[in-house]
């Protein structure tokens, strides 16, 4: 009994919290829905039964895709918990073969997140359409053109919402000064979008315990006034909540009535937000703040404005507020501002997740990923796409002017991205919950079907504004495919010329060089092999580090790796080599912590040294594999207990084992000194804690395990170096003219002004060697 009471509060605890994160966006729609809808030739229509049929559509349309599609299924198509249209290209991906990422591995479905409870794959026969999809590569890759056009328009809804939101918050000042000229609405809309954007810049966790209780305040706040609108102008409006009056709709004003959804299908935009931003909250959390507050608030704000305008259609261009009994009337515009600017916070938020995701998978050029501590659980900040949405809000909302004409553009994206989920849904309920492909089919038909309509309505305003999503989309998937298209002829460049294994044996254990004290992490895309950037090294210089480690950092189709499960540890070549293969594997939504490159250092020391030992006990053989298998050494019941561990601030010449007499550093006594005034400079290392390890005394079978752990000890001592390859890519000589056009100009454009992959996996400029190629793919 406790423990359900327990359960029952951390529910209703979520479904609060969830109004500020979740609900903005939809709960603001009943600012310009029935301005919209009413904007073009139905506005000639002045009689009560065009009134009732326009609200019996809200409601219907509400209670189809809102309350049906997403409250009650779509909660239940969660990846792991968590939600969103890359949320469902992973189930499929993870449960038909049509993922289109790099260096997938077997290992990789032993991942506890890889397969979800009750929906695993295997012995299951495979439908006939999944089938088809795995022998036809050109089906695959439309998925990922599907999932990507789902995602630009997620980026474009980024970019409507804040403006639609706040200026039609704001144009509700013209309603009490009718000398108020638009202008200067526009003007205090864009001075509030400003200061939007400069909050996400400064952090939005020092307001967000303010969120859910304006959110709820403004729930609150239109049901009051619905239910005032219904008893004061025309209780008869219950009687719209009949179908019956839809007939009636379209019986009368026709062809006019279906151009109108374009403006209906605006009471369901922020719907797919349940869905996308799930994994904060549970889905029988947001299914109790949907059901029982937001539907039955939203509902009777709709009614209530039906009934008002029944008998006041004039006031159709300002209806919401038109409807605000004058007492309310500053009230309601303060919590209409400021709920607006609570749903575009939230939404902005979600552009940053959604490009994250996209960058993760590979489809969007390298960005600043910010995430700390002390912020909320998800939220991160990406500079670069915070400033480009603000010129661009700032653009469209001048040169827009209008709500009308904004909403034009923001119905085409949102039922975009509700039109896409419901194919990739349909798609999951007969991979991934291995139901009848007549069970996928009949969702799509009548889900699918609801929004071919509503999408076909809208696309007749496309000239009324409703070209600046497709052109925004259209930029982002450009770039998006580009960036794709680019890294994917990069990888399989590397791919084809990586060197032979023969050729490493055959130059012996010191590679042919002179091993000097340190350890060389050298990155690759590869995850297995040896890349051309190690070789092209050994080839110009005379001179590498004591201990090598390929690193591979890759994301595989899964929300979250658990931190025990993220490295994948494997010898590379014999034993005398000192050669090892480390494979980091995040999933498409785990962000770390700006993970400092001394915290990177010792768990990677730590998972080597775990890798040897368990080696030994293993097998126990001399010589080891030419390339051995992989594993996951954090399980180990005895990691981390291999050393004696004590921390040591802002001491990094005393943090090791070893002694400076010992063993000598690679760098030179200048070099050292600049590294010490780097890291007195740089704020990072200020509070950084140093690690001191210490090799128990602990007896070995085998004599050699305890010198090569003590080798480790050492090299880590002597200093770490990050080797990467700096590539200048270009099309062959031979190559079509499209595809020189797309590597030369806009792929080479996009690399040259993304930040550098050292920036983006956070390596410290003082331990960087790049290493030039050139790939002619």
């Amino acid at each position: 009994m406790a423990e359900n009471r327990s359960q029952r509060r951390h529910v209703l605890l979520l479904a609060y919290q969830s109004f500020g994160v979740l609900f903005g966006e939809l709960s603001t729609s009943p600012l310009y829905v029935y301005k919209s809808t009413f904007c073009g030739r139905l506005s000639h229509y002045h009689n009560e039964d065009t009134i009732f049929g326009a609200f019996s559509l809200i409601f219907w349309t509400i209670t189809f895709l809102s309350l049906l599609k997403y409250s009650l299924f779509m909660l239940s198509t969660d990846d792991n918990g968590e939600g969103g249209i890359f949320a469902l290209y992973a189930l499929l991906c993870r449960n038909a073969k049509i993922s289109l990422l790099p260096n997938q591995q077997a290992a990789d479905e032993e991942l506890s997140t890889y397969h979800s409870l009750g929906h695993s794959n295997r012995n299951t026969l495979s439908s006939p359409l999944k089938r088809f999809l795995e022998r036809h590569k050109k089906t695959r890759t439309v998925i990922l053109l599907l999932v990507l056009l789902g995602a630009c328009m997620v980026v474009t809804i980024g970019v409507l919402t804040p403006a639609i939101s706040i200026l039609s918050s704001v144009e509700g000042l013209q309603v009490q000064d009718k000398n108020l000229h638009h202008g200067m609405v526009i003007v205090i809309t864009c001075i509030l979008l400003i200061g939007l954007f400069i909050l996400q810049h400064r952090g939005i966790h020092r307001v967000a315990f303010l969120f859910a209780p304006i959110v709820i305040l403004w729930l609150l706040c239109i049901a009051i006034a619905g239910i005032y609108n219904i008893i004061h102008w025309n209780p008869k409006i219950y009687w719209a909540l009949s179908p019956h009056y839809i007939y009636k709709f379209f019986k009368a004003v026709g062809k006019d009535g279906w151009i109108s959804l374009g403006g209906i299908l605006l009471c369901v935009t922020g719907s797919e937000v349940m869905f996308a931003d799930l994994g904060q909250f549970t889905a029988s959390s947001v299914r109790v703040a949907f059901s029982f507050v937001v539907y039955p608030c939203l509902i009777l704000q709709y009614m209530g404005q039906a009934a008002f305008l029944s008998k006041n259609f004039s006031a159709v261009p300002m209806s919401f507020y038109s409807s605000i009994p004058d007492s309310l009337f500053w009230p309601t515009l303060v919590m209409a501002t400021l709920a607006a600017s609570v749903a575009s916070q939230a939404v902005v938020a979600a552009t940053f997740s959604i490009v994250k995701q996209c960058h993760a998978l590979g489809c969007f050029p390298r960005v600043k990923i910010v995430r700390k501590a002390i912020w909320i659980d998800h939220q991160i900040f990406i500079p670069e796409i915070n400033w480009i949405l603000m010129v661009l809000c700032l653009v469209v909302t001048v040169g827009s002017r209008d709500t009308n004409r904004l909403g034009n553009a923001y119905g085409i994206a949102c039922m975009t991205v509700m039109f896409v989920t419901t194919i990739l849904a349909s798609l999951v309920i007969n991979f991934v919950w291995h139901k009848s492909l007549l069970v996928g089919l009949l969702y799509f038909i009548f889900f699918g079907g609801l929004e071919i309509i509503f999408l076909t309505s809208s696309f007749v305003r496309i000239p009324k504004a409703g070209w600046i999503s497709l052109l925004l989309s259209a930029v982002f998937m450009f770039m998006m495919y580009v960036w794709h298209y680019g890294s994917r002829k990069k990888y399989l460049y590397d791919q084809h010329n990586k060197v032979p294994m023969k050729w490493m044996l055959s130059l012996g254990s010191d590679l042919g060089v002179v091993r000097i004290p340190g350890i060389g992490l050298i990155y690759t895309e590869l995850a297995s092999g040896v890349p051309s950037t190690f070789t092209h090294f050994l080839t110009d210089l005379p001179a590498f580090y004591q201990v090598i480690v390929f690193v591979c950092v890759k994301t595989v189709p899964v929300p979250h790796v658990p931190q025990k499960e993220r490295y994948l540890v494997g010898r590379f070549g014999p034993k005398s080599y000192r050669m090892y293969r480390c494979i980091v594997r995040n999933g498409y939504k785990d962000v770390q912590e700006n993970e400092s490159e001394c915290e990177f250092e010792n768990d990677l020391m730590m998972s080597v040294a775990e890798f040897i030992q368990l080696e030994a006990e293993g097998s126990g053989t001399v010589d080891g594999s030419v390339d051995g298998r992989l594993a996951v050494v954090r399980t180990s019941g005895k990691f981390g207990k291999r050393f004696e561990v004590s921390e040591s601030d802002g001491i990094r010449e005393n943090s090791y084992s070893s002694s400076p007499a010992t063993v000598s550093s690679s760098k030179s006594p200048a070099l050292q000194g600049l590294q010490t005034m780097y890291e007195q400079e740089s704020p990072q290392f200020s509070n950084k804690r140093w690690l001191r390890f210490k090799l128990l005394d602990t007896s070995y079978n085998d004599p050699q395990v305890k010198e090569e752990l003590m080798e480790l000890l050492d090299a880590k001592y002597a200093g770490v170096a990050y080797v990467m390859g700096h590539s200048y890519i270009k099309a062959k000589w031979n190559s079509t003219f499209l595809k020189r056009l797309l590597i030369n100009i806009f792929f080479s454009f996009l690399r040259k002004n993304c930040r550098s992959p050292a920036v983006s996996l956070n390596i410290p400029r003082i331990s960087l060697i790049k290493v030039g190629l050139n790939y002619f793919v």
